[in-house]
């Protein structure tokens, strides 16, 4: 049965494989991104997806963005919390940890996706199999905590741990909601070297999505499946 889905961040990396993959699967994606006007990738992919992706705008760490994208779109099966952002690697003396580089690491991997579950979720609730999916990561599990990029890694924690909580919160509507570690990718943030491919890693997370349900609603997984300690 084909989905409705929201992805956030689809104009790059694992969101916009992720359209490709879902799209191709027969899904109807409303992939959504800062700049659409730039997402020259995204673009050309709609145009011949057939119509099943729709590209509009919206700007996660602004929630009135978020709020009037949701008020232009219609009934969903599943929100994927995507976009995110990388901006400092190095530990407590890397130069790259300014205030404005904390922030928008905040205001994206956090509020980003609280701001998109609290106007979204409402979408959800004509579905048979209602779900939001967090991308997380291996890097804000406390047990493979690390030197590089410490607010990276703060904000992953504090996005899984909304994730739990959006769970406990959601679960009287039948609103599951599941965290994911995506792999180590061949993207931007995860360079060249990366263990997996892009279009690995969306196959995995798609499956992941597909399995979510109220049972497994909370889990914090990677995209093979594995569990992942918090």
């Amino acid at each position: 049965m084909a989905d409705r889905i929201l992805i956030t961040g689809a104009n790059r990396g694992i969101g916009l494989e992720m359209t490709r993959q879902a799209a191709a699967a027969g899904h109807q994606v409303t992939a959504a991104c800062r700049k659409p006007d730039k997402a020259d990738e995204l673009n050309a992919l709609a145009a011949d997806s057939g119509g099943r992706i729709t590209v509009i705008g919206m700007e996660v760490r602004n929630e009135d963005s978020v709020r009037a994208a949701a008020a232009h779109v219609g009934g969903l099966d599943l929100v994927v919390c995507n976009a995110g952002t990388l901006n400092a690697r190095g530990g407590l003396t890397d130069p790259s940890h300014t205030p404005e580089n904390i922030a928008e690491s905040l205001m994206t991997n956090i509020a980003g996706v609280f701001f998109t579950a609290r106007h979204f979720a409402g979408h959800l609730k004509g579905s048979a199999a209602p779900r939001i999916a967090v991308i997380s990561s291996q890097m804000g599990s406390s047990e493979r905590a690390g030197t590089t990029a410490p607010i990276y890694r703060a904000t992953k924690a504090a996005a899984t741990n909304l994730a739990r909580s959006m769970a406990l919160e959601l679960a009287d509507d039948g609103i599951a909601v599941g965290a994911y570690h995506p792999g180590w990718v061949q993207t931007d943030m995860g360079g060249a070297e990366a263990a997996i491919t892009v279009e690995e890693s969306a196959e995995g997370l798609l499956q992941r999505f597909a399995a979510l349900g109220p049972a497994t609603s909370g889990v914090f997984e990677t995209y093979q499946g594995e569990e992942m300690p918090f």
